[in-house]
């Protein structure tokens, strides 16, 4: 087994917090096994509030700053080329990807955020298309404008991408696929 992506969607409804519940269903003690080993877990959307829930990272999906459901296309920076999901795509790149949520805020504690920047864990933050930080390109007010983190031993990797739209992540220009290869290592196509 490569990797593990646990998708978005609504787990179990949702009814108490996102991924509350689904952190309790029986294949969850195996993909907690599994990262502990070392294998590659990848929680995209309401698959990474799963991951925060299950202690593999820190920190927790919140409603959107304004309580309001957002699905656009957003600017993301990437500021750690060297995981293996990202690790063909050079720092400071800037991807243009889709979101849709309504449980989009990142929100931990701030040790744990001065933990994830002393130690490069955030992976991707919310910019505009030249790279900047403003209120205006983060939709959902997430902390220090994280988009993506991983944890510390750089085998378990949640991005904030809308779950239908993953395999569309591309820089403004050009257009790429990214995905993971049999290997544990991200690849790059160019697409037209």
């Amino acid at each position: 087994l490569d990797l593990i992506i646990l998708p978005g969607g609504f787990s179990y409804g949702d009814y108490l917090r996102t991924g509350s519940i689904a952190r309790f269903s029986p294949i969850m003690q195996q993909v907690i096994e599994f990262a502990n080993g070392g294998g590659h877990v990848l929680g995209v959307c309401n698959g990474f509030q799963v991951l925060c829930e299950a202690g593999l990272l820190p920190g927790a999906l919140a409603r959107n700053e304004g309580l309001s459901f957002v699905c656009k296309d957003v600017h993301l920076k990437v500021e750690n080329a060297s995981t293996p999901f990202t690790n063909t795509v050079e720092k400071g790149t800037i991807l243009r990807i889709p979101v849709a949520h309504g449980d989009g805020r990142y929100v931990a504690d701030p040790e744990d955020i001065k933990k994830l920047e002393d130690n490069g864990q955030v992976v991707f933050r919310y910019t505009d298309l030249n790279g900047e930080r403003t209120s205006e390109s983060n939709p959902n007010g997430s902390m220090n404008d994280i988009a993506g983190i991983i944890n510390e031993g750089g085998n378990v990797f949640r991005c904030n991408l809308q779950h239908s739209h993953i395999t569309t992540a591309r820089p403004a220009v050009p257009k790429v696929l990214i995905g993971v290869g049999a290997d544990h290592r991200a690849r790059k196509l160019r697409i037209a």
